[in-house]
Parts: structure tokens; sequence; C-alpha cells
């Protein structure tokens, strides 16, 4: 029996962090928004994680756009260097919940989790 494998996305999310991620978006009022996820400079390790949403008109030639059912994260490719294999995951644990990155890519992390070094 073959196994068909879908190609892994440069940013990937959990399940709990798209539903989070839609139910911000469905507050906000704009159903159209996508997500912007990227990185820059600064924070404890050198390197700070930014989300926000974004209008599709906002996706550029220079951007890669992920499509999770209709839903599309969108990361420029400068920060893709840095992030490509990122797993996005959300808890709503008391103690260290919200947002956790899980990034391939980083060396060192800071003890609040939204910062990173390579």
């Amino acid at each position: 029996m073959t196994q068909v494998t879908q190609p892994t996305k440069g940013i990937q999310m959990s399940e709990a962090a798209l539903k989070h991620v839609l139910n911000l978006r469905q507050s906000q009022g704009g159903q159209d928004l996508c997500l912007r996820v990227g990185v820059r400079q600064g924070g404890c390790s050198g390197m700070s994680y930014m989300m926000d949403f974004a209008d599709p008109e906002s996706i550029t030639e220079q951007d890669e756009v992920y499509d999770y059912e209709g839903f599309k994260v969108i990361c420029d490719r400068k920060s893709l260097l840095y992030l490509y294999g990122l797993m996005l995951d959300y808890s709503d644990a008391l103690i260290g919940g919200g947002f956790q990155f899980t990034n391939p890519n980083a060396n060192q992390t800071c003890g609040c989790g939204k910062s990173f070094g390579t």
C-alpha cells in the first residue's frame, strides 16, 4: 500500500492554535484577515517572534503563504530563514499558557519562550 504524505508547511499550526487564532480573528470582526508571522531583532535571546493580523491585500511577492482550510498564514522570506519548520501551538493553562513556539532553528530560547537565538 502506498502512503500519501502532504509536504510539511514552513509554518505549522496545531489545531489548538488555529482554533484560538480563528476565535481572535472573529472577535476583531475581520473574517478575511490573515495571520502574519515573522521575527525582529530584540528580546532576551536576540530575536523576537512577531504575530499580527493582516489584510490579504498586504501579501507581497516576498511572502510565503500557507493555507489552513481557508485561513492564510503569511511569513516574509527573510523571517522564514529563521522560522522554517516552526510549530505554533496554544495552551489555555493558567501557568505557562498562551502561544508557544517550537522552532527547530533556535539554538537558544529565553525563559518566556517569546524570543530565541540562532
